[in-house]
C-alpha cells in the first residue's frame, strides 16, 4: 500500500491539557463530543462497540498514558481497519488537540473534504464543553 494524503485537523483548547485528555480519553465521554459515536460505546473486553449507519464497528484505544495519546483502531463489520490518530498536546496554559485524517483508498477528494470537516466540527464540540 502506498502512502495515503493526510490532513491534520486542530483546535486550541483554552484548558490544561491534561483535563482535556481526562475527559476526551474516556470511551464513555465520546459520544458527548464525537458526532460518530454519538449512539455510545459498549465496552467487550479491551475493545469498545459502536452501533451507526455503517453497522456495528470495534474500537480499540491505546492504553491511558502520560503523552495524551488517544489513538484508535476502528475496525468495521466489512474487516477494513482504521487508524485514527488523536492526541492532546500542552499548549502554553491550554492545549492542542490534533486528529490526523487519512484518505482512505477510494476515497473522492470531496470525501476526505468532508471527513475532515466532520472531525473539526467534533473538535470544535470538544472545545466548547471544555472551556465551560
Amino acid at each position: 500500500m502506498s502512502t495515503m494524503s493526510a490532513k491534520i485537523v486542530h483546535i486550541s483548547i483554552d484548558r490544561d491539557w491534561r483535563e482535556v485528555y481526562d475527559y476526551a480519553s474516556r470511551p464513555e465521554n465520546m459520544p458527548s463530543w464525537a458526532s460518530g459515536l454519538a449512539s455510545g460505546l459498549t465496552q467487550d473486553g479491551e475493545d469498545w462497540i459502536a452501533e451507526g449507519t455503517l453497522g456495528s464497528a470495534r474500537v480499540r484505544f491505546a492504553p491511558h498514558n502520560d503523552f495524551g495519546v488517544i489513538d484508535h483502531w476502528v475496525t468495521l463489520e466489512s474487516g477494513l481497519r482504521v487508524y485514527n490518530a488523536l492526541r492532546v498536546v500542552a499548549n502554553g496554559s491550554g492545549c492542542e488537540i490534533m486528529f490526523t485524517v487519512l484518505r482512505l483508498p477510494g476515497m473522492t477528494e470531496e470525501q476526505f473534504a468532508a471527513d475532515a470537516a466532520h472531525v473539526l466540527r467534533d473538535l470544535r464540540t470538544l472545545k466548547e464543553l471544555m472551556e465551560r
